[in-house]
């Protein structure tokens, strides 16, 4: 318990996050309006994104402790409680979640145009889901959550989705549902043999068993692998980007892909570091593989959403990167990656969203040489593929950097090899940029597009508000994950280095 700090000016903030979009959700189903469902969800989010930022003024960044902590007994007889908090690695993610939100509804308003209530609901609860999941303590809480999610998304994709809407929602649903299954049995045993206890700071920094280490780190890497998710696992988001709407695929990109990160840095690393040690480096080989196949697929792609998709294989295989190569600059770049492809990547899932209203198709050479009749948009859309490959002064340069140059401190080698998929980044890209804006010789006839709306810019311009934010200022968001990744590099050199000193003195 002294790794957790109780807020007495703000006691009940984690709880009125989390709760406030479920009872908006709950109270939407007593109304019919569709026109009032719309409002009242972006009503709703919006007063969710209010109530998160006293979370950033309040949040202590001197300190790696759990902050804004809350706990009440849940079921006593089986020791589970209701225990929530926050820390420099899960802050940044749930300002994400509750930034992209209402701009998920701004992005829906048109799109959706059958059974509106139901649509506003499963967005309500999927941000409850995701903001429990970055605040859980009590592993109970945190699985329930984490399964909690699946449904809505489920729905999502397959009632509002494409043609083969019923396929991508069953495969999305069969995949992710595997590697839980696997991190229940890991919880199970974590909770045996902890005391019978689900709380999650008394299981980090534990002396289990190297065997155990290794079977529980094995179980968390199917569940979160899938999440992320890392190749091969990968097979399942492609169908699900291109057959759920647009703000189904954003909430994808920006939110749900960070919680197999997450998962990562939360569990495995501080409770199995032993097998961290042993296995990061298969890892980090699984993460070059990723990063090379999501690049050379993205640029075979003519579906727009198909080659977003495959990019963000790629650029979740960085994030990954960054994490098992489990020093400062590479898990601080991962961190502040997994924002950057939250913006960058929402953003340009927004993109194509709008260009699917007007064209009703995704395929590139459907929307080359649209760049002439809509400006605004061929501008919102330029900045954001700058962005996803990394250009200097956007958000991505910087995440990008600090993981390359933590990937050099462990192995040139690796290094060496990631760099290709930064080429490939800007190869595939630019080709879609340029269709896109210029097209060529035989472009279709263009001339009835309408540019943005005002609706439309609002909901992009955020996104390119913090591309040049963080681009041309990273550092306030590096201050509020440092203390906390050099807590637990600090944590898991010590153990791990530990566990190496009584092995070699037992074989000496």
């Amino acid at each position: 318990m002294d790794q957790l700090l109780f807020n007495q000016q703000y006691p009940h903030i984690l709880s009125t996050l989390i709760f406030l979009p479920l009872a908006g959700a709950m109270l939407l189903l007593f109304v019919r309006n569709e026109s009032f469902a719309r409002y009242w969800a972006l009503g709703v989010t919006i007063v969710t994104a209010i109530i998160s930022i006293p979370l950033l003024s309040a949040f202590d960044s001197g300190t790696s402790k759990f902050q804004f902590v809350e706990k009440v007994t849940w079921i006593k007889s089986l020791n589970i409680d209701y225990v929530i908090g926050i820390d420099g690695i899960s802050i940044l993610l749930i300002m994400l979640t509750t930034l992209i939100m209402p701009l998920c509804v701004l992005a829906s308003w048109t799109y959706i145009k059958t059974r509106v209530q139901a649509f506003m609901v499963c967005l309500m609860i999927m941000e409850t889901a995701m903001l429990g999941v970055f605040c859980a303590l009590d592993f109970v809480l945190f699985y329930v959550l984490w399964e909690a999610m699946l449904i809505p998304m489920y729905m999502l994709i397959g009632i509002w989705g494409g043609p083969r809407k019923i396929y991508a929602s069953v495969k999305f649903f069969l995949y992710t549902l595997a590697g839980s299954v696997m991190l229940l049995v890991a919880i199970i045993w974590l909770y045996i043999n902890n005391g019978y206890s689900f709380f999650i700071p008394d299981m980090m920094w534990q002396n289990y068993s190297s065997t155990a280490q290794i079977f529980l780190f094995l179980a968390f890497f199917l569940a979160f692998a899938i999440k992320v998710p890392m190749f091969p696992f990968h097979t399942w988001l492609p169908a699900a980007h291109v057959e759920a709407p647009t703000a189904g695929s954003v909430i994808l990109a920006s939110v749900l892909l960070k919680m197999g990160t997450y998962g990562f840095l939360r569990f495995a690393i501080p409770i199995t570091p032993e097998a961290t040690m042993l296995l990061a480096e298969p890892i980090l080989w699984l993460s070059i593989a990723g990063i090379m196949y999501g690049g050379f697929t993205a640029l075979a792609q003519n579906d727009m959403k198909k080659l977003i998709a495959y990019s963000s294989v790629g650029h979740m295989g960085f994030v990954t990167l960054g994490i098992f190569v489990l020093n400062t600059r590479g898990v601080e770049g991962a961190i502040l990656q997994m924002i950057n492809h939250g913006i960058t990547t929402g953003a340009l899932f927004l993109c194509i969203g709008m260009i699917y209203e007007r064209t009703h198709s995704r395929e590139l050479s459907d929307a080359m040489g649209l760049g002439k009749y809509m400006p605004i948009y061929a501008t919102f859309l330029a900045f954001f593929s700058l962005s996803s490959f990394g250009f200097p002064g956007t958000n991505s340069f910087v995440g990008e950097l600090l993981i390359i140059a933590g990937t050099f401190e462990h192995s040139t080698v690796l290094a060496l090899a990631c760099i290709p998929g930064a080429v490939l980044a800007a190869a595939y890209m630019l080709r879609m940029l340029q269709k896109i804006i210029w097209g060529d010789t035989n472009n279709p006839d263009q001339s009835k597009m309408v540019d943005l709306n005002v609706r439309e810019i609002v909901t992009l311009a955020p996104f390119l508000f913090f591309v040049f934010w963080i681009g041309l200022g990273a550092q306030p968001f590096l201050d509020i994950i440092h203390v906390s990744v050099e807590n637990l590099l600090n944590n898991y050199h010590g153990f791990t280095n530990q566990a190496v000193a009584i092995t070699e003195l037992i074989i000496h």
